[in-house]
C-alpha cells in the first residue's frame, strides 16, 4: 500500500540555545517543555525534553530535542521534535 500525507498546516519553532529564544519556546510549548538543560562542555548541544502523547498519563519525558531541531505543535495540540533534514523535505514554510 502506498500512502500519501494529507496537507495539514502546522506551527513549528526551531529550538535555538538562548535567553530569547528559551521564552518563546516556553511560550509555545508551555507545559509540554521540560527540562532544558546543556553540558558544560563548549561544544555541547542543548537538549529540551518535550512531552509528547506517547508519554502517556506521567507525563514522562521520553522525546528529547537538540539545539537545532524543530518542535512542532500537531493537530491534536501535541508537541514533538522533528530533526532539521526531515523537517525541511517534509514542510513548506508557508508564513509566521
Amino acid at each position: 500500500m502506498k500512502c500519501r500525507k494529507k496537507a495539514v498546516v502546522v506551527d513549528a519553532i526551531q529550538f535555538i540555545y538562548s535567553e530569547q529564544a528559551l521564552k518563546q519556546l516556553h511560550a509555545f510549548c508551555g507545559s509540554a517543555l521540560g527540562d532544558v538543560v546543556k553540558a558544560r562542555h563548549p561544544e555541547a548541544k542543548a537538549e529540551a525534553h518535550i512531552k509528547t502523547l506517547e508519554d502517556g498519563r506521567n507525563n514522562e519525558c521520553k522525546h528529547i530535542a537538540t539545539e537545532g531541531d524543530y518542535i512542532i505543535k500537531g493537530v491534536k495540540g501535541e508537541f514533538y521534535p522533528c530533526k532539521p533534514d526531515i523537517f525541511h523535505e517534509t514542510y513548506d514554510v508557508i508564513g509566521e
